[in-house]
């Protein structure tokens, strides 16, 4: 139970983010909501903790996950961790976790194929 707990605290983290920086970078509200009817919606909540954690720490990535990362869509992908990589306190490393993320991608895409 508390490890749900956790992956829920750490999604609700997360959305609260996404939704700070698209405010901060001045994003039209209009692409806030686009982003968010199509990027967020198309992935579990689980599997959206599980990226985060392979890009911003050392967490590992189940096929199945990779599988809704593609689906998601790389432009998805690649705005919503460069949202959270813009983070003052994460902008040090912004570099190294744009490069995991393209791994990331990279390494899912060539999954999916095989899938």
């Amino acid at each position: 139970m508390s490890k749900f707990s956790a992956q829920g605290s750490l999604l609700f983290i997360v959305v609260a983010l996404v939704g700070a920086f698209v405010t901060v970078f001045s994003v039209d509200e209009g692409e806030v909501k686009t982003l968010w009817d199509t990027c967020l919606v198309k992935i579990t909540p689980k599997c959206a903790l599980n990226i985060i954690a392979v890009v911003f720490g050392n967490g590992t990535l189940s096929d199945l996950c990779c599988s809704d990362l593609v689906k998601e869509g790389k432009l998805c992908h690649d705005t919503l961790i460069k949202y959270i990589a813009d983070r003052p306190s994460l902008i040090a490393h912004e570099t190294e976790y744009l490069k995991k993320r393209d791994e990331v991608w990279n390494h899912c895409v060539s999954i999916s194929k095989t899938l």
